[in-house]
């Protein structure tokens, strides 16, 4: 495709068509000269921002369900996205209309209404990026949620399990090198993490459950995620690591890439910080939804980490295990 804004044509037939999930709340959402999207008026909302490469329509996926996670995290109900593509001189408009698609089907799943954006190509881009802007609403009675609302003395609790996200990304890397060495059904049901990512129904038991903070593990990894919860509310924590959920074929899938479960990509799993611990969790587990007492905030701000008599500090975020193992 040409630089530059993309033309009316391609507008229509390839990102405008996709869109058909629609929300009460957008007045006014995407179309040829729309510049702004309107909302109608709210006492509070939250916004976010993620971006990340999409250089196949299924990337669209991860992007989206991370910014709706971060909403769904500070309590809010996930409701509409802005959405920037940006695409190199050589990309192809059935690659635009498969991420388009891809968007539009991960939208509708998440219940968000795209309401407008902005495509370009670019010679300064040699892969596609997207970059989304979400917007949430306060579920009726329940008031917004931050990260610097954790308590000494309130329980942690960890919800489903650990690296979800990285083992899916892992499995289907390395999907043949894979199954020479274990069963092909480990190998799928590692690839089918990738439909766990969304935290969306636990932040919702969590919010009518009178939580205090929630925070949605990513990039990072469960310790960098723990990191952020503590730094945020100025607190301590004490965890214990062999209480940290994680599933067996993220065990195999770690250990046959060389990657440390601990710091790689874990949207799926979200913090959470509640005076009675063990009463969320039954609460979350009468939705379905795995759940685990895994520590408890401290008075002290030192962070630390035990497994069995073996006591060290927890570190500063590291780099996601997912590019140490792109860059080998």
């Amino acid at each position: 495709m040409r630089i530059g804004k993309i033309s009316d044509s391609v507008l229509k037939r390839s990102i405008l068509s996709q869109i058909k999930t629609k929300r009460p709340e957008v007045i006014s959402g995407a179309g040829i000269g729309e510049d702004c999207a309107i909302f109608a008026a709210s006492d509070a909302c939250a916004c976010t921002v993620s971006q990340a490469s999409v250089p196949r329509g299924e990337d669209m996926a991860g992007v989206l369900v991370r910014c709706a996670n971060n909403l769904a995290a500070s309590g809010a109900r996930p409701t509409a996205v802005l959405l920037t593509l940006l695409l190199p001189e050589d990309t192809e408009e059935i690659l635009l209309k498969r991420l388009m698609a891809s968007a539009e089907e991960t939208c509708g799943r998440l219940g968000m209404q795209i309401a407008g954006g902005h495509t370009a190509v670019s010679s300064h881009v040699d892969i596609p990026m997207a970059c989304v802007t979400g917007w949430g609403i306060p579920v009726s009675g329940i008031p917004l949620q931050t990260t610097r609302g954790a308590q000494p003395g309130q329980d942690i609790i960890l919800t489903k399990w650990i690296a979800l996200e990285g083992t899916a990304i892992l499995a289907r890397q390395n999907r043949q090198r894979l199954t020479e060495r274990y069963p092909l059904r480990m190998v799928e049901e590692a690839e089918s993490f990738a439909h766990l990512l969304s935290v969306i129904p636990e932040a919702a038991v969590a919010a009518q459950s009178g939580i205090h903070a929630m925070h949605d593990a990513s990039e990072g990894g469960i310790l960098a995620a723990l990191w952020e919860f503590s730094e945020s509310s100025g607190v301590g924590l004490t965890i214990d690591l062999r209480k940290i959920p994680i599933r067996q074929e993220t065990v195999e899938v770690c250990e046959f890439c060389g990657a440390n479960p601990y710091t790689l990509a874990s949207s799926g799993c979200l913090i959470l910080a509640a005076d009675h611990g063990e009463c969320l969790v039954r609460n979350l587990e009468e939705q379905g939804i795995p759940a685990t007492v895994i520590g408890q905030i401290t008075h002290s701000r030192d962070r630390l980490i035990y497994n069995a008599e073996e006591k060290r500090y927890l570190d500063k975020p590291a780099q996601d295990e997912i590019y140490k193992y792109i860059a080998r």
